[in-house]
């Protein structure tokens, strides 16, 4: 047997850039017994798979501080409401650091500017000599890289010892170098005249560069915060306290901490469910819109379930709490959705292969750019020249927008579907359903509401609907048959009066008797009314004939008898599956339609919704088959379906949607689950998907522009022809603009909304 393996999210701290996460995943991926090691820079998390036996949390944190990095830590039993407020604090503590930071940098750079134009202005330098002038200067910068820029220096000496490199290295050798140089000017700037060069210095240079770069990471962490707003808008959907039930009957409102399974909760009209239950008394309308996306309130009785941070809208209820803390399911699916934030999409291999190659080659055409333009540019300007490109080239090739292009929309993507009830358990997954060609629908469940329900109900020559049915009911309550459950509700939705029932017996496979009123009555199908001796009046087999047609199983009563009427059942379709699924065609995926029942049921139900394809007669164990056999002809299969036969099916498709009220079996093999059993859930999953790799790919174009033309550019490649340069002022705004331009691109998806249907 195979060993079990489990999983643990380490929250790190100390990223700045894509090849921080990749080197602190290579870190891991190397410890003993890691069997899979994913680490996100936008999330700021890693995920890892690891075997108990050679690994435990311990190794795991070890491995990450080896690599220079930190691990925050968490209680265990944190609640999904707490994880995120401790991580909301610790961003808005990192945040307002960052802030100060940059304030230093921005207002020490507002003043160094102009004082290093005072050259221009030499009646100015009357009263003051140029080299006191740049001592001034050099106590106004050394701030600004003491404190402003100390992070950086601190990552990338930290970076040096472990022979890695990242942003931080690029940013510490470009500022550092410009700050030193401007330092040897100051110093000794006789070095300089005896070599026929001027002791410029780049003072303004760097305390500016470094501003603009704070200024850049100030936008992203402030966009980054708002990546996750889908899922703090959850957790402050969840009620503060509870109003508890105490033996006696006294109401008490206590924390929500406090609430314990088995509790009894009143709620009253316009409160908010305090955690997840089984309602024991009363009834109302629950609007759960903010897990399961629907618009209309869900009306709620005895023995039904409900769900902490829903809305009670108009009555009054008693439930017994069966959930609290992190088992509730507004927790799995805050749980769910941080995982697929988590997790990593194919189509960021691309990033993550550059990035690790990025950082070293970026600095071997620095140098290049170095040591050609030292080599190549007139002697009085060749060292500054050199230099200034040489800082140019270091600073505009940031890695960061690489590492933010894939995640960030992962991550807004992942928290708006979440609004919509769709809930998408990897990356992969959501990249899958973009891919979708074919959507395959299992009938029971999916299309159809799968459950019997009474459609007609015809009643014999001298007969009255109203007279028969409390009749068949009264039958109908003593049988465990499912179409007998079905006769019972409509029953009761028509108001039919309870009548009294003995003698009652089942007959296997035909139907059920009992005497009611005196009156012998038989319900079953047409052999049970034949070995009874009893005939179908020809209207009535008519009537029994076109219900057939229709794809209908018929019952058949009699009472006393005598023939007395008949009734048609059906699965029928929900009212949505039509329009779900001209919706799903209109966006050029073919909607096939799978069941076990027979070819016309099929036919008549394939009809109704406007399939052209479907499968009948399906056995459970041969829905895989036909998944495979739909693979087999080229097409990206997405399965959709809601019952334990449907699990392998799920499975072998390549993405795998189960509806919410399925199974416990179907939601484990699915890659996506709609909260809520409605075909437009497909839709929703597979448009948020399109635009979500829409967005990924503008996000992976801007990132790579800027570097594709931006080092180039800063390397004095348009010099010769043009003579244009690029200041290393401009290159540290280009960076920043990367980063937060592919940020803004993804916060876009958060005005998603599926169409109206």
């Amino acid at each position: 047997m195979e060993p079990t393996t489990r999983t643990e999210t380490l929250a790190i701290e100390g990223m700045t850039c894509a090849s921080c996460a990749s080197f602190v995943e290579k870190s891991l991926s190397r410890t003993p017994g890691v069997q899979r090691a994913v680490v996100n820079f936008a999330t700021e998390k890693a995920t890892v798979d690891y075997l108990p036996t050679q690994a435990t949390p311990a190794t795991l944190k070890e491995a990450v501080i080896k690599a220079g990095f930190g691990v925050s830590e968490r209680a265990p039993d944190t609640s999904a409401a707490d994880r995120q407020a401790e991580i909301d604090q610790q961003k808005a503590q990192a945040y307002q650091q960052l802030r100060r930071r940059f304030g230093v940098a921005a207002g020490l750079a507002l003043v160094i500017m102009p004082l290093s134009m005072l050259m221009l202005w030499p009646p100015l330098l009357q009263h003051i000599t140029m080299q006191w002038l740049n001592y001034l200067l050099l106590l106004l910068t050394l701030p600004v890289l003491l404190y402003s820029c100390r992070e950086f220096y601190v990552a990338a000496w930290n970076g040096l010892r472990r022979r890695t490199a990242n942003m931080d290295t690029l940013i510490a050798v470009g500022t550092g170098a410009a700050f030193l140089y401007s330092v040897a000017a100051t110093l000794a700037p006789g070095l300089f005249l005896r070599r026929g060069l001027m002791p410029e210095v780049y003072y303004d240079t760097t305390a500016t560069i470094i501003a603009l770069i704070l200024l850049g990471k100030v936008l992203e962490l402030r966009a980054k915060t708002q990546t996750s707003a889908a899922i703090r808008a959850l957790l402050g959907l969840q009620a503060k306290t509870a109003r508890v039930v105490r033996p006696g009957g006294l109401e008490v409102d206590v924390p929500l901490e406090q609430v314990q399974p088995g509790d009894l909760v009143a709620v009253r009209p316009g409160e908010k469910v305090a955690t997840d239950g089984i309602v024991e008394e009363g009834h109302s309308a629950v609007d759960e819109a903010m897990l399961t996306g629907e618009s209309l309130p869900v009306a709620k009785k005895a023995g039904d379930p409900v769900f902490g941070a829903t809305l009670n809208k108009t009555g009054a209820f008693r439930f017994r709490v069966t959930k609290v803390g992190a088992d509730t399911l507004l927790s799995q699916i805050v749980q769910l959705v941080e995982d697929a934030q988590g997790s990593r999409a194919p189509i960021q291999r691309l990033a993550d292969k550059v990035s690790a190659v990025f950082v070293p080659t970026v600095i071997g055409i620095a140098l290049l750019t170095f040591v050609l333009w030292f080599s190549l540019a007139p002697v009085e300007s060749r060292l500054p020249l050199a230099l200034v490109n040489f800082v140019a080239v270091l600073i505009i090739a940031c890695p960061c927008a690489l590492g933010l292009a894939t995640p960030t929309a992962i991550m807004v993507g992942t928290g708006k579907g979440a609004e919509y009830g769709v809930l998408v358990r990897s990356a992969e997954a959501l990249e899958k359903a973009y891919q979708v060609t074919t959507v395959l629908l299992d009938k029971t469940g999916t299309i159809t509401r799968g459950e019997p329900t009474v459609t007609d109900l015809v009643a014999a020559p001298g007969w009255a609907a109203d007279q028969l049915l409390p009749l068949v009911a009264a039958v109908e309550r003593l049988s465990e048959h499912p179409l007998a459950e079905a006769v019972v509700r409509y029953a009761a939705s028509q108001g039919a009066a309870g009548l009294p029932a003995t003698d009652f017996r089942a007959v296997a496979g035909k139907g059920a008797t009992a005497t009611v009123q005196e009156q012998a009555v038989l319900i079953g199908n047409g052999r049970l009314l034949a070995e009874a001796g009893i005939s179908l009046p020809p209207d009535l087999q008519q009537q029994a004939d076109a219900l057939l047609a229709q794809a209908k199983t018929v019952l058949y009563v009699a009472v006393a008898g005598q023939a007395a009427g008949l009734l048609g059942v059906a699965d029928t379709v929900r009212a949505t599956s039509a329009a779900a699924i001209k919706r799903l065609q209109s966006l050029g995926i073919e909607v096939v339609m799978m069941t076990g029942d027979n070819p016309q049921t099929a036919a008549e139900v394939a009809r109704q919704v406007g399939i052209s394809r479907y499968f009948a007669e399906v056995l459970p164990q041969d829905k895989a088959a036909k998944v495979k056999e739909l693979q087999q002809e080229g097409r990206t299969v997405a399965m959709v379906g809601d019952g334990i036969n449907d699990a392998p099916a799920l499975a072998q498709a390549d993405i795998g949607l189960a509806m919410g009220q399925g199974t416990d079996v179907a939601l484990e093999a699915a890659g996506i689950t709609l909260m809520r059993s409605d075909l437009h859930g497909v839709v929703t999953a597979i448009e948020l998907s399109r635009q979500t790799m829409r967005t990924i790919r503008q996000n992976l174009f801007f990132a790579f522009i800027y570097n594709t033309l931006g080092i180039p550019v800063a390397a004095g490649l348009l010099y010769p022809v043009f003579g244009v340069l690029l200041s290393p002022m401009l290159a540290a705004g280009a960076m920043a603009l990367s980063s937060v331009s592919v940020l803004t691109n993804s916060l876009r998806l958060r005005r998603f909304s599926p169409l109206a249907p």
